[in-house]
This record gives structure tokens, C-alpha cells and sequence, in this order.
């Protein structure tokens, strides 16, 4: 059984060269790269490209130097814990040094009255 619109070969390869004339026509009528309308759009998308590249740079150059001011204040907080520390082990040792005075200062009079008492 043949379908109406059934299309021979000889049709459909008529239709496939029509085709490929309509597209090429198509390209043949595209504006050229030598078009100064072309020209001026490439221009164009070629500053829009250049500030987008700008302001990524400065975005970068601005996270580096937050990075580098992180970086920093986390230095200087650990100099300042390191410093702290130090401070807390030297105020701890002549507190030690203190009270191990302190003891023999009151050893030392305890032994000189008892020998006052024996004397």
C-alpha cells in the first residue's frame, strides 16, 4: 500500500538540495568579519572582556591581601599567647622562688631559736 505523501528519492533528494542552497544562502548573507558594524562589535565584547579580566584581578589582588592580613593577625596572636605564656611561667617562678624563700627564711629563724633556746 502506498501512502499519499510518500516522497520518492528523486523528491527528497530535491528537497535536500533545496536545503542546503536555502542555508547556504543563508551564510552567504551573514555579515563578514571585514563589516565595520562586526568590527565595532567585536570591539566592544573585546572591553567588556578586558574589564571583566580587571575586575577579577582586583578581586584576586583584594583576597590576597585579606589573606595576607589574616595571616598576620593570626602571627600576631600567637606571638601574643607565646608572649602571655612566657609571662605566666616567669611570674610562676619567682613565685616559686618567692615562697621557697619564704620557707627558708622561716627554717633559718626557727633553727636560730632553737639555738638561742639551747645556748
Amino acid at each position: 500500500m502506498r501512502h499519499p505523501n510518500d516522497n520518492g528519492f528523486a523528491e527528497r533528494r530535491l528537497a535536500a538540495a533545496e536545503a542546503k542552497r536555502q542555508l547556504l544562502a543563508k551564510f552567504a548573507s551573514a555579515p563578514k568579519a571585514t563589516d565595520p558594524e562586526t568590527q565595532e562589535r567585536l570591539a566592544a565584547r573585546q572591553a567588556v572582556a578586558v574589564a571583566r579580566e580587571s575586575r577579577r584581578a582586583e578581586r584576586k589582588a583584594l583576597k590576597l591581601a585579606e589573606a595576607a592580613m589574616a595571616v598576620a593577625a593570626a602571627e600576631a596572636k600567637e606571638r601574643k599567647e607565646a608572649e602571655d605564656r612566657e609571662a605566666e611561667i616567669a611570674d610562676r617562678a619567682s613565685r616559686v622562688l618567692a615562697d621557697e624563700a619564704a620557707r627558708k627564711a622561716e627554717r633559718d629563724r626557727r633553727y636560730a631559736a632553737r639555738k638561742a633556746r639551747q645556748a
